[in-house]
């Protein structure tokens, strides 16, 4: 940056800047141990670029040629190629944040597009225009609890046992910050546990959260009863889900959710297993506590409908105190691969692609169940894509074995596998039958 005209980076400058806090070099300011500091090479060697691309395609093809199925938040759904032919377009791929209305209404537009999907999905009234991932929803739904209750008891977040852990590490981060706890209730048969819910909740309960579907792919037939105990002591109610199931399930809002978070990138991104997007709605009286931005539709100066970012609560829009969040690149892009990936299916589409989540774990837990030392599901729940599998031998030995023949599996614990299925998996269920059957025999 020597010589920029935009910051002051000349000798005389830097020495009078060092002088004023105190400071010899600029190394000072900045404790960086030697071992990783740059010396000025980096010891990449200059090829071409078919050198390059030789290298990289014997590296990748060390891979393992795995068939995964894995889930528990990362579900690997088709995606149409009109998906990524759209989205790709120079004036979305290039944007970042939709600050001036006049050169963004048609980004403006499809994610206004995008918040009207999530409404009308989860029955909520209003949805802001995503989040980093369904992690960061949930711990933005906390500091939401706790603004709205800011002065009152209320300390305590009350999630389920079988969170995700790395959901309920990133809840426990931002919860630590607002000067909240977090607190588990039991599951039982794969679902809420009511008794020893209504005995966890009390005064000190700031929201309660539940799954539908649960980390481990059931459908949560309790949700009604775990709102009535939150509302019971005034605490907020949360339900988690993802947007495909949402087109299945009852709408949060119709089991008194107040707001509503998840994971978004199921359908327009696919299984990156870190990449996605967070869904976040809630009612209307919450509409100013919502983090991050929403879209808002309005009309311009000769009466035409336009587009605008509004109630943009960031600590860089707003005195800091007042500030709803520090959410910056609010994954817009991954938003609108959601959107279109959803306007292409349609309503009827979205309802039949679920559906058919429903019958491929019904009709894989049929097949796994029929093998000696197999149960599935290892619960009484209905399911979505997803379900536990008990197995009479140490699951994670069956896990491992399963990777040497090919297919991916979660363990859970001591005897639980955990099958997802998706359209991308299911002509390979046959193969993993097999291979489970060899695998336990």
């Amino acid at each position: 940056m020597e010589g920029s005209p935009y910051t002051p980076h000349a000798p005389d400058d830097r020495a009078a800047m060092l002088d004023a806090v105190g400071a010899e070099s600029v190394e000072e300011l900045f404790d960086v141990p030697e071992e990783v500091r740059f010396d000025g090479d980096l010891g990449i060697e200059a090829r071409s670029e078919q050198a390059v691309r030789t290298e990289l395609r014997e590296m990748l093809g060390r891979n393992d040629d795995l068939v995964e199925f894995l889930g528990r938040g990362h579900h690997a759904h088709y995606v149409p190629s009109a998906v990524a032919h759209l989205a790709d377009r120079s004036e979305f791929l290039t944007s970042y944040t939709q600050y001036q209305p006049e050169v963004s209404q048609g980004f403006l537009q499809a994610l206004f597009e995008y918040q009207s999907m999530l409404v009308e999905l989860t029955g909520m009234d209003v949805a802001n225009c995503s989040l980093y991932d369904a992690a960061g929803a949930l711990g933005e739904a906390a500091l939401l609890a706790a603004r709205l209750r800011r002065g009152a008891s209320g300390s305590v977040v009350l999630v389920p046992e079988q969170l995700q852990a790395g959901r309920h590490g990133l809840l426990e981060r931002y919860a630590d910050g607002a000067g909240l706890s977090v607190a588990t209730y039991p599951m039982a048969d794969g679902g809420v546990d009511l008794s020893a819910l209504r005995a966890h909740v009390d005064e000190d309960t700031l929201l309660v959260h539940a799954e539908s579907p649960t980390v481990r792919g059931a459908v949560e037939e309790n949700l009604a009863a775990v709102g009535e105990a939150a509302h019971d002591v005034d605490a907020l109610f949360c339900v988690g889900s993802d947007i495909l199931s949402l087109a299945l399930l009852t709408p949060p809002a119709e089991v008194g959710a107040d707001v509503v978070v998840g994971e978004g990138g199921a359908l327009g991104v696919g299984a990156g297993y870190g990449t996605g997007h967070g869904i976040f709605a809630a009612r209307e009286e919450h509409l100013r506590q919502i983090p991050g931005r929403l879209v808002g539709a309005s009309e311009d100066a000769t009466g035409r409908r336009a587009y605008t970012l509004t109630l943009q609560t960031r600590e860089q829009h707003i005195r800091k105190e007042r500030a709803t969040s520090n959410v910056c690149t609010n994954q817009a892009w991954l938003a609108l691969r959601t959107a279109i990936h959803v306007a292409a299916l349609g309503p009827e589409g979205m309802v039949d692609l679920a559906e058919a989540h429903v019958r491929y774990a019904r009709e894989a837990a049929a097949k796994l169940d029929r093998l000696d030392g197999v149960e599935a599901p290892a619960d009484g729940r209905h399911h979505v894509r997803e379900f536990p599998v008990r197995v009479a031998v140490d699951a994670t030995r069956v896990r491992d074995d399963l990777l040497d023949r090919g297919y991916a599996v979660h363990a859970i614990d001591g005897d639980l596998l955990q099958v997802c299925v998706s359209e991308q998996t299911v002509d390979h269920v046959d193969g993993l039958v097999a291979a489970l059957a060899e695998v336990v025999a």
